[in-house]
């Protein structure tokens, strides 16, 4: 299970609250005892970080282990060596994952599955129809195996009765102890939970005068690429500055946003025609970091950035709506070129991915008729 533990990231100058917890990451022939951190916004860092659906594959591979090798060997950095010796490991990968995203839950103070079970259970008191008792089946059979033992309390007995109400007269519960249930034990079960305390008392919350705080949308990921044609239905590689997405800015054409930043960089106008029409984002790229750059460049490059950006989106309706359905996500940009405009494992400025959320945002507010955005 994660513990208590607390830590954050900031991304886009937000910061994203996180905990962790240790796991052992397989690389090469050794296991490595890591930290394992979750983030509020979906991300997870094991080593690098992944989304939650990267960590299923990662966990799929073996990449993060779970299951631990006879005789294989294991290592705490800077901390000691040794081979195992008749492992035992309490996890599996369904078991992670569900933790996982249960934890994710927690950090946005959303309902995990637990407080989904019990909600189904409310449902089911408010209206006894087999319908609603088998949601409350589904939703218990959805809780990490060691977490349904908790639902009502800290021990096994107090949580007996939830175990007895979802497997009904004639049938054994999750727990083998439990033996099979019988008719005096389902009503007693049925009165024990329908009357059980209220879990967390109701607090009185202070909502800012701009709306009440949101929990953090999961991050979408923009992966370093190098696209040279425009494709069909693009999807999210349309996001990325080097789409071949032409654009027009102070009647000047180039094939991409990231060919007139490159083109606009450099000091000399006959270099800026030369770049605008390279062949592709990355040949722009190395013929920018050639030549010489404007003075000051580096106090000017991200109201650049933004214009060229205003001008993708405005002259591409179709890539606005790529956009526009990240919804109120972080954009985590990939740049293998720059720690400013990238993310890079959580070490860069991520320019780039806060200049497109800038971007979505002005895209909402003229739809919306805001100030004629």
């Amino acid at each position: 299970m994660f513990g208590k533990w607390t830590t954050h990231r900031t991304a886009d100058g937000v910061r994203i609250p996180g905990t962790w917890r240790h796991a052992f990451i397989h690389n090469g022939d050794h296991h490595f005892l890591t930290d394992l951190f979750i983030y509020a916004d979906g991300l997870v860092d094991c080593w690098e970080l992944v989304t939650v659906e990267e960590f299923e594959e990662k966990l799929r591979t073996g990449r993060v282990a779970t299951s631990l090798p006879e005789g294989g060997k294991a290592s705490a950095d800077r901390l000691a060596e040794w081979k195992f010796s008749e492992p035992q490991s309490w996890l599996t990968p369904e078991l992670l994952v569900a933790e996982v995203r249960d934890t994710i839950d927690q950090l946005n103070g959303r309902p995990d599955s637990t407080g989904r079970c019990l909600a189904a259970v409310d449902a089911f008191f408010a209206d006894r129809t087999e319908q609603n008792l088998a949601a409350v089946r589904a939703a218990f059979l959805a809780v990490p195996g060691p977490q349904r033992r908790y639902a009502l309390g800290s021990m096994d007995h107090e949580n007996r009765p939830l175990r007895i109400l979802v497997a009904g007269p004639g049938n054994r519960t999750c727990l083998p102890s439990d033996g099979t249930v019988t008719q005096e034990d389902y009503d007693s079960a049925l009165a024990h939970v329908e009357e059980r305390a209220p879990r967390t008392a109701e607090r009185v919350t202070r909502v800012p005068s701009d709306g009440p705080a949101t929990p953090h949308a999961p991050a979408v990921k923009l992966y370093h690429s190098s696209p040279t044609r425009p494709v069909d239905g693009p999807g999210k590689l349309g996001l990325r500055h080097d789409y071949p997405a032409p654009i027009t800015v102070a009647d000047t054409d180039y094939p991409s946003a990231a060919h007139a930043y490159w083109a606009l960089l450099v000091a000399e106008p006959e270099t800026r025609n030369v770049i605008a029409t390279a062949e592709t984002a990355t040949a722009a790229r190395k013929l920018a970091a050639a030549a010489p750059r404007r003075e000051g460049w580096e106090h000017v490059r991200t109201a650049v950035m933004t214009h060229l950006l205003r001008a993708k989106y405005d002259q591409h309706p179709e890539l606005a709506e790529i956009l526009l359905a990240t919804d109120g996500a972080t954009l985590i940009y990939d740049d293998m070129n720059s720690t400013f405009w990238g993310d890079n494992a959580g070490q860069g400025r991520n320019w780039s991915g806060r200049l497109l959320e800038l971007v979505r945002s002005e895209l909402r507010a003229r739809r919306a008729g805001i100030l004629g955005v």
